[in-house]
């Protein structure tokens, strides 16, 4: 079943998180986890490649944090789809599929970070707040 993606578009300075996760309790957990960071909301989300390409194109966020296994394709594609994108997001990509051939290739196509879902959710989180606390204000 193809879900749509849920979209937000209220302009500010916050940095804006796309999440891409097919299960809803992991994806809802890092919506909230994203809106729970000091300068950080969540600009979308999506469980299927076809739907996270469509929903990154439309709101162009600064920042995404991807699954690799998605029902209709892989984090991959939407990587591989998204190459030419501007502006381009961050990748920080979140698998419970954490090994080494799966690492070097989300490095490779764009990622800035590639972490394990079980074991590294938390530095998710401060690579946000990070990427957050240094976002530039935007001229007025």
């Amino acid at each position: 079943m193809e879900n749509a993606a849920i979209t937000s578009s209220s302009p500010d300075s916050s940095l804006r998180v796309y999440v891409v996760e097919d299960s809803a309790p992991v994806r809802e957990r890092l919506q909230e986890m994203v809106e729970s960071i000091a300068g950080a909301r969540c600009a979308g989300s999506a469980e299927t490649a076809r739907a996270a390409i469509a929903g990154i194109r439309e709101t162009s966020p600064d920042a995404v944090i991807l699954d690799i296994r998605l029902p209709d394709g892989t984090g991959f594609d939407v990587m591989r789809a998204l190459k030419n994108h501007q502006p381009s997001p961050v990748f920080y990509v979140l698998s419970s599929f954490a090994l080494e051939p799966y690492r070097r290739l989300a490095m490779k196509l764009g990622a800035t970070a590639f972490l394990d879902k079980v074991t590294q959710l938390e530095t998710i989180r401060e690579l946000i707040a990070n990427h957050a606390s240094r976002k530039p204000m935007p001229a007025h």
